[in-house]
């Protein structure tokens, strides 16, 4: 065209430079998760290291419901509760007593060495003074 009519006719071509092929990275596999274990034998729940006790619902006060909460949590290797399921108890007081669990730290507990989930049945006692 137009534009290289003023060139000398020897002028060298120079393509540019190649852009370099670049694979996709691999997609990273995901983390292993961890295997989950009920105490019992070898395995033991590590020592409770901070517990929150739970708020006494102001409608099961009213009502004068007390009594125990029976939860099945789920220790993550750090020693934080990650899951609660309520088994068992007044549903006037389930939610205060998995809002609390879901907050107590327990020593990792570990089998073999390695950092092992723990699936705990817990107990939430409510009185009333």
């Amino acid at each position: 065209g137009a534009f290289f009519s003023g060139l000398p006719a020897n002028a060298v071509h120079i393509e540019p430079p190649a852009v370099p092929v670049v694979a996709p990275p691999k997609p990273a596999s995901p983390p292993e998760e961890p295997k989950r274990f009920r105490p019992g034998g070898r395995i033991q729940l590590g020592r409770l290291i901070r517990k929150v006790e739970p708020v006494y619902p102001a409608l099961a006060r009213t009502t004068r419901a007390s009594g125990t909460v029976q939860l099945e949590g789920v220790v993550g290797t750090d020693g934080r509760v990650r899951e609660v399921k309520v088994m068992s108890g007044s549903p006037l007081l389930a939610r205060a007593a998995a809002e609390a669990v879901l907050q107590w730290v327990y020593e990792p507990s570990r089998l073999n060495g390695e950092l092992i989930e723990i699936i705990a049945s817990i107990t939430v006692t409510f009185k009333l003074n």
